[in-house]
């Protein structure tokens, strides 16, 4: 799958952390910073992440902060995003399945690099369900997008 990942400051390392993993899971991915511990402001981060959902470079986004409150404000300010915060598996596969989650925030400060894993291969491998009730909601969340 072709993956966009990204992080402010305080989800540096654990992005660091992730990226060599998600390659060896055979995912292609781009890296849109940070690329250094150093301060930087989520939402510049949360609009690259976006921006390569929306342009089709990617098909998912990871969004790493310190809690994953904010990457989450900062990719659904962008339209076609669904980005939802993912601390424990059964949100992680069900943010996908019921709600076609297309960005996953995680919260550095939260979980560690195992838990990381975890969520994250949950919500790479569900699939937005086919059931109209899933599919009619999503279809409402894409008209608020479009301020209809």
């Amino acid at each position: 799958m072709r993956i966009v990942i990204g992080s402010d400051h305080a989800g540096f390392v654990l992005k660091q952390e992730l990226l060599p993993w998600l390659r060896e899971q055979g995912h292609e991915i781009e890296d849109a910073g940070s690329f250094d511990p150093a301060p930087v402001d989520f939402p510049d981060i949360a609009r690259k992440v976006a921006d390569a959902i929306v342009t089709g470079r990617a098909e998912r986004g990871l969004m790493v902060c310190g809690t994953g409150v904010g990457a989450a404000i900062g990719a659904n300010k962008m339209k076609g995003i669904r980005a939802a915060v993912c601390h424990d598996v059964h949100s992680a596969h069900q943010s996908v399945e019921h709600d076609d989650v297309n960005v996953m925030c995680l919260g550095a400060q939260i979980v560690g690099s195992w838990l990381a894993r975890d969520l994250v291969t949950a919500w790479l491998t569900a699939r937005f369900s086919t059931a109209e009730e899933y599919r009619r909601r999503v279809a409402k969340l894409a008209d608020m997008d479009a301020g209809r």
